[in-house]
């Protein structure tokens, strides 16, 4: 139920052009089952690519970044708890126990996510990773306050030299962050929002612990682990997988209204990398 409203109401945001655009990739991810394999394996990686397209480059950029312009979002949440369902529901503790020390997605998306850092975060900024690794992928001169990781493996915390302090703890089993109000200037996730079971909660932790008008910026790519990831990021495109996520920001009620932008290095040719980011509203 979910994804056939997401999807009718991106395309009633579409003009015409993009429209019959949208509607031949969603025709292409049907066909393709929704999951396809990867063209080529990452060294200990996520190893599946989940409703990739096929567009031109340049065609692609302009239908992601309009996704979020003037969106018709639905006067409730429209997402079902069957929507957030995992194919694997067992305790997250077990599946993220054993550390990964790897990208998840390819060195060329990596680069261009640290890029987008180096012009996004600001010196003395206060930043809080959430669903955080070993690696944060920040620029390694980036000076921040405290910069803190909120993640699943304390051993894997342990080895990001980026973070001054870091928390372990399963948001999906405990949605509450464990910071105080209007703490951070800035909170980032790296390709891991999929996972997030309860959304609409978590993204109404990120504005409780951002200051007014802090930015939640959210890297997404099509690589995830299958088994849990919810259902409807199985269910959906990159375009959809924007819209998604800015209704998440939209339904906290705290944000201003998001915006994409597409940084794929190589289109075609490495992993895509969309950012979906907004800030907290200052009134």
């Amino acid at each position: 139920q979910g994804k056939l409203l997401i999807t009718a109401i991106i395309h009633n945001n579409m003009q015409s052009r993009s429209i019959t655009l949208l509607m031949a990739m969603r025709s292409a991810s049907l066909a393709a089952g929704f999951v396809s394999p990867p063209s080529r394996s990452i060294s200990g990686a996520r190893a599946i690519s989940s409703g990739g397209t096929n567009l031109k480059a340049s065609t692609m950029k302009e239908l992601a970044e309009k996704v979020l312009v003037n969106p018709k979002f639905p006067p409730e949440w429209p997402f079902s708890p069957e929507d957030f369902m995992r194919q694997d529901e067992s305790d997250d503790t077990i599946f993220y126990d054993q550390p990964r020390l790897v990208y998840h997605i390819d060195d060329f998306a990596v680069g261009a996510l640290t890029k987008y850092y180096a012009g996004n975060l600001k010196e003395g900024d206060d930043v809080l990773d959430i669903c955080s690794s070993w690696v944060s992928h920040y620029p390694k001169d980036f000076k921040g306050g405290k910069v803190v990781g909120l993640g699943m493996n304390e051993y894997e915390l342990s080895q990001n030299e980026q973070l001054t302090s870091y928390d372990v703890k399963d948001l999906n089993a405990d949605c509450v962050f464990p910071y105080d109000d209007e703490s951070f200037d800035k909170v980032t996730c790296v390709v891991s929002v999929d996972y997030l079971n309860q959304p609409q909660k978590v993204f109404s932790e990120i504005g409780r612990v951002l200051r007014p008008g802090g930015e939640a910026i959210i890297s997404m790519s099509n690589r995830c682990f299958p088994t849990k990831a919810f259902r409807i990021w199985l269910q959906t495109n990159d375009l959809e997988h924007i819209f998604v996520v800015g209704s998440f920001f939209h339904f906290s009620g705290k944000f201003d209204p998001a915006t994409c932008e597409d940084i794929s290095p190589n289109p075609g040719r490495s992993d895509p990398l969309f950012i979906v980011k907004a800030a907290k509203k200052s009134d």
